[in-house]
């Protein structure tokens, strides 16, 4: 808890120009930071690419942190969508150099784990989500993935509870039939 309220000062010192502040911050998010990128992407590489993005995005944009949410639901956020950004990236570098990427089902069942295959098969879904019902997939991922409260959710898009649950119903239905194999 101590932790929690240390990691909120930096952050509220880092947002009004504390460059010393924002040093600290980075250095003490930056073990939970990975450890969020590692959940969703399956390959440690990726997963550190990931983490330097969104530690890069907290030191440009720590100015915008208004401290309307807890700064932990903030680092989530721009965690997440640093993570399933990265993942959009090799997929699109994987298509511009014509790699097919192997159907899961061809892996080699040594190597991969069913919890990377399944990472990989929610971050397809939730871009294919993004691309019909893009207001759906924050709500999801801040409460399937982050783990925030709804109260937490609610409060930082500020939207009321009842759509949200509404939203994150929709979206799990949505992703829940990507997910069916065919």
């Amino acid at each position: 808890m101590a932790d929690d309220l240390e990691i909120e000062t930096l952050a509220g010192r880092a947002a009004t120009g504390d460059v010393a502040a924002l040093d600290a911050l980075l250095i003490r998010i930056g073990p939970q930071v990975l450890r969020q990128c590692l959940r969703l992407l399956p390959c440690r590489q990726d997963a550190e690419e990931a983490c330097q993005d969104a530690l890069l995005q907290v030191a440009r944009k720590i100015d915008g942190f208004a401290g309307r949410s807890k700064f932990s639901t903030w680092l989530y956020i721009v965690t997440a969508n640093c993570a399933r950004q990265t993942y959009r990236s090799l997929k699109r570098r994987a298509d511009e150099q014509a790699v097919p990427l192997l159907p899961l089902d061809a892996a080699d069942p040594r190597t991969t784990s069913v919890i990377a295959g399944s990472r990989l098969d929610l971050l397809d879904a939730l871009e294919r989500l993004e691309a019909h019902r893009p207001e759906l997939v924050a709500p999801l991922v801040m409460r399937d993935l982050c783990q925030l409260t709804y109260d937490e959710i609610a409060d930082h898009l500020a939207i009321p509870i009842g759509t949200l649950k509404s939203r994150i119903h929709d979206a799990r239905q949505h992703v829940r039939a990507s997910l069916r194999p065919a």
